[in-house]
């Protein structure tokens, strides 16, 4: 399924308005939509003590579909993995029966915008934490199919990378099911559409490509291989991660802990620029006295001052580095 969604939403349910389950009788308020897509809304509800998230829609398959992937999916859940499943149930109303069900709502910030907000190197720290849980799912014989930014949030304290979306998870060995044309390997004519480990890994390789180019690009009648690459390599915010993303395209790896492994030795062998916000103090009127007080106060040799400036720079590459390993330390526990 392409990611060509129908703006039309059967149910439209409203702020404040309370459902009740038709079978398990449990009632949730609504409080906002989330999100909507080709199978059905997402909205916040309070219920069952606390926020939660609840997919409604008119086609009682795909609800099921979605459940049994939850069900499944439960047997390789983490503490970084995706929302807990709750229950399903029908939402009875004046216009019909509509199947719905209930999970767990994660708080976080999504992918890209917590990105931009961070330093070049926290890309690779939270693709090395998402290589680690698709590796767990892989192990578990599926895959996740319609992997991309908008399927992805980051939490705090700690930032870990939670999925939202299971709809797209696929039994391996068959055929995507749902797919986005950006980070589907068969869109660039570079792979097929069959669900197995590579699949995935061709799409962690442009999340790596959408962090550059936010707003993404169609494919053109170059060589889709050679179209990529020269566009990686022309943001400065993704280019250290080259060989990771050529392998991933490629299809050059084995399983998701392999890619892992070669983005970890990137981490420690690349010094990434710190992000550094620079406030500008408005001019003020200095007497010549003061300017030579100043200019005293300033190491007068130029080789001292471009010392002072690497020992700087050496002490801020030195605390990324740490915590780098800190953190990777902990996502390999």
């Amino acid at each position: 399924m392409r990611d060509s969604i129908s703006k039309k939403q059967e149910c439209k349910l409203l702020p404040n308005q309370r459902i009740v389950g038709r079978w398990q009788r449990n009632s949730y308020r609504i409080i906002r939509e989330l999100g909507y897509g080709a199978t059905g809304t997402v909205y916040l509800a309070e219920g069952r003590g606390e926020l939660v998230a609840l997919k409604i829609a008119s086609d009682s398959m795909s609800i099921t579909s979605e459940v049994n992937v939850f069900r499944q999916f439960s047997k390789v859940q983490g503490p970084s993995l995706g929302p807990s499943f709750y229950e399903a149930d029908d939402y009875v109303s004046a216009g019909g029966v509509y199947p719905f069900y209930v999970m767990e709502y994660i708080n976080g910030q999504p992918f890209l915008p917590f990105l931009r907000q961070r330093g070049a190197e926290w890309t690779g720290i939270l693709i090395v934490q998402l290589l680690k849980d698709l590796h767990q799912l892989h192990k578990a014989g599926w895959v996740f199919g319609d992997l991309k930014p908008e399927n992805l949030l980051v939490t705090e304290n700690p930032n870990c990378v939670r999925w939202l979306d299971v709809g797209g998870m696929t039994i391996q060995g068959r055929a995507i099911k749902e797919y986005t044309e950006f980070f589907d390997r068969g869109y660039w004519g570079l792979g097929n559409r069959k669900a197995e480990p590579s699949y995935d890994l061709f799409s962690v390789s442009m999340l790596f490509m959408n962090r550059g180019y936010p707003s993404r690009f169609e494919k053109t009648q170059e060589k889709s291989f050679t179209r990529l690459m020269t566009k990686f390599r022309q943001k400065d915010v993704i280019r250290p991660f080259e060989p990771v993303f050529r392998r991933g395209i490629e299809g050059k790896y084995k399983d998701a802990l392999d890619m892992r492994s070669d983005l970890i030795q990137l981490l420690h062998g690349t010094t990434f620029t710190p992000k550094v916000s620079i406030s500008v103090k408005p001019k003020t009127n200095i007497t010549r006295r003061e300017q030579k007080k100043i200019k005293q106060q300033q190491p007068s040799n130029p080789k001292k001052r471009r010392s002072l400036g690497v020992l700087e720079s050496m002490l801020v590459a030195s605390f990324i580095l740490v915590v780098y390993i800190l953190y990777l330390f902990g996502q390999t526990m």
